[in-house]
């Protein structure tokens, strides 16, 4: 019999959708391994103490056995831009011995992977957030075209957005761009891909596509091809 690759998963304590969104688009031999940190609102400051029980949370994943760790949290990874997201990640890596991968790292490698130079950014979040984002994106030089959010702080409420919001957010960004990217782990939006990708004509990337097709890679493996361009690559 063949091992499964296990794939651990650092949360938000609050985060209801990347679970469940990550196991519908898994392929079949792999397995996912979840560990929280806490986390009720999305602001800068709760962020950034998030991170600190990023340590902890991924040492007891390693207990596990998993053979990658995704920090899957797109927002939580890119508030201190590029630099501090690259140490948080190899910092992990050393104190746990596997490949780690952030939310926001997988969204560069997967904009990238998909030659979106110009991309809309849709998300969940206020303003301070967004610009923190839009700052990060482009520090890895892609030019970011339009943004919208929905102004959501209570993380528990990003998971309930409606799908008429999300393909609203979605098309509000896609004009002058090369493909669209719909932020936040805890937006449930990756059933939605392959509708959008048809009706704007472009890519369309989301956080929890990113982060398991980067893991993936990590794993020599591939997901299920029916979310999205990325997923096809």
């Amino acid at each position: 019999m063949v091992e499964a690759k296990r794939m651990g998963v650092l949360l938000p304590s609050s985060n209801k959708t990347m679970e469940p969104e990550l196991y519908r688009m898994a392929p079949v031999g792999v397995t996912i391994h979840v560990a929280r940190m806490m986390l009720r609102r999305v602001t800068a400051e709760d962020l950034e103490r998030m991170a600190e029980d990023a340590a902890e949370a991924s040492l007891m994943l390693g207990t596990a056995g998993v053979h990658v760790l995704v920090y899957g949290c797109t927002s939580g990874s890119l508030i201190k831009g590029r630099e501090w997201e690259a140490e948080l990640v190899a910092g992990l890596s050393r104190a746990i011995g596997i490949p780690v991968i952030s939310t926001g790292g997988a969204v560069v490698e997967a904009l990238k992977a998909l030659n979106i130079g110009r991309v809309g950014l849709a998300t969940p979040y206020v303003d301070e957030i967004n610009r923190l984002e839009k700052t990060f994106l482009e520090e890895h030089g892609i030019d970011v075209t339009a943004t919208r959010g929905l102004g959501i702080t209570d993380n528990r409420r990003i998971s309930v957005v409606d799908s008429d919001s999300i393909r609203e957010l979605a098309r509000d960004v896609s004009d002058d761009a090369d493909g669209v990217f719909i932020s936040c782990t805890n937006l449930p939006a990756v059933e939605l891909i392959e509708d959008l990708e048809i009706e704007l004509r472009l890519p369309v990337v989301t956080s929890n596509q990113a982060s398991l097709w980067s893991a993936l890679r990590k794993l020599g493996m591939k997901g299920k091809k029916r979310y999205g361009r990325l997923m096809r690559l």
